[in-house]
Formats: structure tokens, sequence, C-alpha cells
């Protein structure tokens, strides 16, 4: 696997080892990170991607080291070490070295990955409603991308495998759908385009913000609006937006067989083309 890791004012070319027991964030989870992609020589919202790191951080009472500007910067510098014809995942991290409960700003530290990932093909998944949900504001970090906030979609995650599926729906604490375990979910119902509304249980992923854009410039209708579980059940269309594999289609949910549809092949095709105008450099 190509990879390259940015540490200690330096390059790796394997995994540097960068906490011990009495680190804060190996014991108290003080860590934030980011995931951008590089593939086909593009790299598209990577500027938004580090930008969100350094909100993260600071919502997470770190002090960044870096600027989103520096961050990105070094993301290109390690694609262009590494072969320019395969598919990279991006993920830079700010994580807390002392403390004792919370930690001490001035003690973050910062960490870069970059390495080899190719894109998933939009075969399609399969999804089913899992028993965990999303916590609400008052309950966990939930507007920052903290490795904190993830155990319960793990647990939704590996709940959904265990029972046939590929991924799993999420609800909030008040039942409205708010999320796949790994991506942002969208639904079509008579041509338009629907999707939660971010309520602050869920990150409003960077994919999903781009695709509102996309379509909205396209002449499609998009709803953000409160979803229930009927509203899933009854859609003409599933899909996913997300870092990982950026658009992404539902073939089966529950029960019930889908096919990709005429409003996700559209949105697919136009996030890809955007992604094409937005080079590595």
């Amino acid at each position: 696997m190509d990879a390259r890791f940015w540490h200690d004012g330096r390059w790796w070319d394997a995994q540097p080892k960068v906490l011990g027991p009495m680190d804060h964030a190996m014991w108290m989870c003080s860590s934030v990170f980011d995931g951008a992609r590089i593939f086909d020589g593009y790299a598209p919202d990577l500027d938004r991607h580090c930008e969100r790191l350094i909100d993260s951080a600071e919502k997470m009472l770190l002090q960044p080291t870096h600027t989103a500007e520096e961050v990105r910067a070094l993301a290109i510098e390690a694609f262009r070490q590494m072969p320019r014809d395969k598919a990279y995942y991006v993920r830079p991290m700010f994580y807390a070295m002392r403390g004792f409960v919370a930690p001490e700003p001035e003690s973050t530290a910062f960490l870069l990955a970059v390495y080899e990932a190719p894109m998933p093909p939009p075969a399609g998944f399969s999804l089913t409603s899992a028993p965990f949900r999303r916590p609400a504001r008052d309950a966990a970090p939930v507007d920052a991308k903290a490795g904190c906030n993830y155990p319960n979609g793990q647990r939704a995650l590996v709940w959904a495998r265990r029972h046939g599926f590929d991924n799993a729906l999420v609800l909030d604490a008040c039942a409205n759908v708010a999320e796949l375990a790994t991506a942002n979910i969208w639904l079509v119902k008579d041509g338009v385009a629907l999707t939660p509304a971010c309520n602050g249980t869920f990150l409003n992923g960077i994919t999903r913000q781009r695709l509102v854009e996309l379509l909205v410039a396209d002449g499609i209708e998009v709803r953000e609006t409160t979803l229930g579980l009927d509203d899933v059940a009854a859609a003409d269309e599933i899909f996913s937006t997300g870092n990982y594999g950026k658009v992404m289609p539902c073939v089966r949910y529950a029960d019930r067989a889908l096919r990709p549809g005429p409003l996700f092949r559209r949105a697919r095709e136009l996030y890809l083309d955007y992604a094409a105008s937005r080079p590595a450099r």
C-alpha cells in the first residue's frame, strides 16, 4: 500500500507510533480528524475538509498547530510523492498529549496520513434500520468530527452486518432519520431530492453540502426536511453521500429491492464532473 505520513516535522514511509498510555488522547479521546479524497488527480473540496479539521479541533478544546492551508499543502505534497494513477484517502488529525480530564490545549499534536484507498464502484449497498441512535447536541460534541462520536455508529454498522446488510440507518434522539452509520442519506420521492435537515445531531457532510449546491444549480428540487422511517420505506430511490465513496446507490432497504434511479445517476454525474474541475495542485 502506498502511504505517506507527516508527524513531528518530517515525512514517514511507515506509520509513526505516536501515543502511549499516559497521553491524553489515548485514554480521554481528545482527538479530531477529517477525511478527504484525492483520485484521478483531483482533490474535490480538500480546502473545506481542512477548514473543518481546524473548526473541529477548536470545538474539542484543542489548539491547532497548523492552518487549514498548511494542512492542504502537506496533503498535496504527499500526493506528489506517490503514484498519480491511484486513489488516496487524506486523513489529518489533531490530538492532545497532556491533561487530566480536560485536555491541555497547548499540548496539541498533528498527524497527517495519506494512503492508498481505491474508490468503491457504485454497485450499491443494502440498508436496514438499527437500534442505535445519534446523541443529542447536549449529550456529545456532535458538531465536531471527533473520534469520540463514532462508537454508536460502529455498533450500528456491526449490528447491520450481523443481520445481513451492508449499512445501518441511524435515527436521532427524537426518532427522526439522521444518517447512515458511515455517510449521509438521501431519498427521492416524485422527482424531489430529500435529505434530513441538519438539526445538530449529525455532521452536515461536505460531500452532502456540495451535492445540495450542484443539484439546485441543475434545477432539481432539494428539500432538507424532517424524515421518518415511513419516508424511507416509501422512497422511490435511496442513495448516500460521503467522502469515502462520494455518491452511492442503495439497492435494498429491509426486504425491499431498489434500483439505482435517474436522480441518483444525475447526482453522481454532477459530483464527478465537479470533482474533475478540482485538480490536486
